[in-house]
């Protein structure tokens, strides 16, 4: 007779980064173990171990895990930038745990070559966007980097701001919605000025 309780077969790495991710959207990163790990993913305790070696590396699985799914989120979102601001917002809020993840470095190991590519991905994605975007009335004075900057800060302040509850109530439930009503103001041309 076969015990039914607990892991037996498939993607062993993948069960358990889906159960760190939920116990992050339950409790945040702060309260996950790999003791904890194992139980919600029934498996021995050794189990997380042995695929992460540790919580710096299953936050850097999951790291690199969320980047991917940004630079997804990105690229289908197109070249415009308004959109491609409302993608990131939107990620942010249906993948609230990478992102809680993502952003810490004191959670992950932000030195990890795979976790270095995986950012670098999703960055390409918003340099194109910002490429093609409309020409500026007054370029930045440091260059495209200074604009990628600002972008990011805008649009990753935004998302960070939503998931605190910290905007205001008059902005309404749809968080994309939200976010294109207040990054058109920033990334669309006054009139008369293109």
């Amino acid at each position: 007779m076969s015990d039914t309780r607990g892991y037996h077969h498939g993607d062993l790495r993948r069960t358990l980064l889906t159960a760190a991710v939920q116990a992050i959207e339950e409790s945040g990163p702060a309260a996950l173990s790999l003791r904890d790990l194992a139980r919600r993913a029934g498996v021995s305790h050794a189990a997380p171990a042995h695929h992460f070696g540790d919580r710096a590396g299953l936050f850097t699985a999951i790291a690199v895990q969320g980047f991917d799914t940004l630079a997804a989120a990105l690229a289908e979102a197109g070249d415009e930038l308004l959109d491609l601001g409302v993608a990131y917002v939107e990620f942010a809020v249906r993948h609230r745990a990478h992102f809680e993840v993502m952003f810490h470095p004191d959670l992950h190991r932000a030195d990890d070559a795979e976790l270095r590519a995986a950012r670098e991905r999703s960055g390409a994605v918003l340099r194109a966007g910002l490429a093609h975007r409309s020409a500026r009335p007054e370029p930045a004075a440091d260059g495209p980097q200074g604009d990628v900057l600002a972008a990011w800060s805008i649009v990753h302040g935004f998302a960070t701001l939503w998931l605190a509850g910290a905007l205001p109530a008059g902005l309404g439930e749809d968080p994309g919605a939200a976010a294109r009503s207040v990054i058109r103001h920033l990334f669309t041309p006054a009139a008369g000025t293109d």
